[in-house]
């Protein structure tokens, strides 16, 4: 095969990757350059193949390019983001990883392999300078008379102790610790399933506490891209990688308060250990930066699985758990409180009733009945939206009944589920099928219809749990 089929060989290859990919050779000429790649960079491939990478992204200075180090420096770079301007001028944000071809001890091309954040990284930009601005406000010493007017003010819900609802003794325990977290300013790590209320616990403990008057900021670790992640929570200086700007992190922001980091064990490994010697030397360094800045700020964590499981399974480092884990808070999920069902469905009725102009008086016996023959998977969130669905959709005028109580189905204990297999001969992929497009939609509905998140939930790629969605018209 000649030199030119094999480039026609691995063109076709990288296309059906779906990766966006560019490779140049020893020279710096562009020889592979995908279509992927193109509409990341918003540039045709014509205007780079077969050209100089150098004429093309010029914008890029050759110390911050990652091709140019991989070809000049033998370097191998991973998962690094830059933002630069194409050939035309309009600004791209990717995380590349890059390396060298060597053969024979010779650099004979470097590859490079792209994810486009553009978007994402736009997002987590006007969610930092909505996070500075909250953070300046609360800064401000404001009355405690003046704290409802600001929640009303700023249009973001801030909760507190009265907010939390339950009786049952369990639960009542897990108030009770958090209740005593607010005399001091120690670590605070919540356990609790998706939908038990982390952030409500959360902030009752701020804002019950001697810093309310301080910004409280939060970060969910699951939805941010790793190598944004650690900008957003150290701050960047100019010069750091392509495209950074100097701007502080939460850390700095929050300075005085706390910070809420949610899915802590969603955080990479290295910056899990970047965050242990924070905590234990009380500065942070930003990203790209050389100066170490001193930052009070109390540390609540949270996660929805096990500690023990994600420390077994290498997600949490144990050192890291420890060091928040100073005042440990488990929130047990509504399956294990089920006496506490009457009191939430009643408290959602009312706040529901006000939102749809509604007069439900009551919820019928045979309706509760119903409501606590449930397992709650999405816990007191998924009775909520339930509540909500049969508010909004009710019959009777005054009354909830067992009928206005839409239940998930195709939820049974696994022998009975075995035992249904086979009706009316389907056969084990229909089967299977059936129930995974079963507990898709149960977890679509649960997290409101956020794809990220369920596909999180469920183990999934992204991309993944989109083609299955398209596949079972679940949209």
């Amino acid at each position: 095969m000649r030199g030119k089929d094999y480039m026609a060989v691995l063109q076709a290859v990288t296309e059906v990757m779906g990766e966006a990919i560019h490779i140049v050779d020893a020279s710096g000429k562009t020889i592979l350059y995908n279509e992927a790649m193109a509409q990341l960079e918003k540039i045709s491939v014509e205007d780079a193949l077969g050209k100089p990478f150098r004429q093309v992204f010029g914008s890029i200075p050759e110390s911050e390019s990652t091709l140019y180090q991989a070809l000049v420096n033998r370097r191998e770079i991973r998962s690094q983001q830059q933002t630069y301007l194409n050939i035309y001028g309009k600004q791209v944000t990717t995380v590349n990883t890059t390396i060298p071809i060597i053969v024979d001890d010779r650099v004979v091309a470097a590859m490079e392999v792209a994810r486009d954040i553009t978007e994402i990284k736009d997002m987590s930009d006007k969610i930092m300078s909505l996070q500075d601005s909250i953070s300046a406000e609360n800064r401000q010493e404001i009355s405690a008379e003046d704290m409802e007017a600001l929640k009303k003010q700023s249009g973001i819900r801030r909760y507190q102790f009265a907010d939390i609802i339950g009786e049952d003794p369990g639960f009542l325990q897990a108030v009770e610790r958090a209740m005593k977290a607010t005399s001091n300013t120690a670590s605070v790590f919540i356990y609790g399933e998706t939908g038990t209320g982390k952030e409500l616990f959360a902030q009752s403990i701020h804002y019950g506490g001697k810093r309310q008057k301080k910004p409280f900021l939060a970060q969910n670790c699951a939805a941010i891209p790793d190598s944004l992640l650690e900008g957003i929570l150290f701050g960047t200086e100019k010069g750091g990688f392509t495209g950074a700007v100097d701007r502080a992190g939460l850390f700095e922001q929050a300075s005085g308060g706390t910070l809420l980091l949610d899915e802590v064990s969603a955080m990479p490994y290295e910056l899990q250990s970047k965050l242990l010697r924070v905590l234990q030397e009380k500065y942070i360094r930003r990203v790209g930066g050389s100066k170490d800045i001193l930052v009070d700020v109390r540390i609540i964590a949270t996660v929805n699985e096990s500690p023990q499981a994600l420390i077994e399974r290498g997600a949490l480092r144990p050192d890291l758990y420890y060091r928040l884990n100073v005042i440990g808070i488990n929130i047990p999920p509504l399956r294990e409180r089920l006496s506490d069902i009457p009191i939430l469905a009643d408290r959602f009725v009312k706040k529901y009733n006000e939102e749809y102009d509604r007069e439900i008086w009551m919820i019928a016996d045979a309706a509760l009945e119903k409501l606590k023959n449930y397992d709650y998977p999405g816990n007191v969130r998924e009775l909520e939206n339930i509540i909500m669905s049969a508010v909004s959709m009710a019959e009777e005028e005054h009354v909830l009944t067992a009928d206005d109580i839409s239940i998930p189905e195709g939820y049974h204990e696994t022998s009975s589920a075995i035992s249904d297999f086979g009706r009316e001969g389907e056969s084990l992929p229909e089967y299977l099928a059936d129930i995974e497009q079963t507990v898709i939609r149960r977890y679509m509905t649960i997290n409101g219809g956020n794809v990220t998140k369920t596909a999180r939930d469920l183990g999934l790629l992204r991309q993944n749990l989109q083609h299955k969605l398209k596949k079972y018209e679940i949209v």
